[in-house]
């Protein structure tokens, strides 16, 4: 069964964090569709240029499995800012479907929301002084519940294949991480997946 998953964007969105998730949803057969919350083509954190497949507010109101956000700054920040966006995940949490952030974005544009609240979450170290009233877990990953968080740029891989996994289950994740020649601390790949 295809699962629709929208990844946002800004300008000065991390540019590895975003392309890895659109990448390996799209290796698992995702619908993903990169969505930002600005122009279509923006500068990422490191000056790369990405280019979205749609305005946000031309989609936001749709259904989605999944709802993510990429970190860097000032790219969390604008995704905070962005009204549609907030509506989504607040959605996305309230029907119990999916919704995930990485780096900066778990402190920054979820956490002012009550989005956190209660949970067990991860995101950069630099942002972590920013959360109260959430679990802070030292961990590359954590999934609790709807909500999947991630630490930064080098978990981006790790934390896409969770998305995969809590998506499609295991297997479709352990057949991407193969495809992609994944390893987990060393080990062989795919341990693990």
């Amino acid at each position: 069964m295809e699962k629709m998953v929208l990844v946002a964007v800004a300008e000065g969105s991390e540019e590895l964090e975003t392309i890895c998730i659109v990448d390996v949803l799209r290796r698992a057969g995702a619908n993903t569709i990169l969505a930002s919350v600005g122009k279509l083509e923006v500068n990422g954190s490191k000056g790369v240029k990405l280019t979205a497949d749609r305005l946000l507010t031309a989609c936001a109101e749709g259904t989605y499995d999944l709802v993510a956000l990429p970190g860097g700054m000032p790219g969390s920040e604008h995704l905070r800012d962005c009204a549609e966006l907030i509506r989504a995940l607040k959605r996305q949490r309230s029907e119990g479907r999916l919704y995930a952030a990485i780096c900066a974005a778990p402190a920054v544009a979820l956490y002012p929301y009550g989005l956190l609240e209660g949970r067990r979450a991860t995101c950069h170290p630099n942002f972590a002084h920013l959360l109260s009233n959430v679990e802070f877990v030292d961990a590359p990953v954590v999934v609790d519940g709807n909500c999947i968080t991630s630490r930064g740029a080098g978990t981006a891989v790790e934390f896409s294949l969770t998305l995969v996994e809590q998506l499609y289950g295991k297997e479709k994740a352990r057949e991407v991480a193969k495809g992609m020649v994944f390893t987990r601390d060393g080990e062989a790949p795919c341990k693990g997946w």
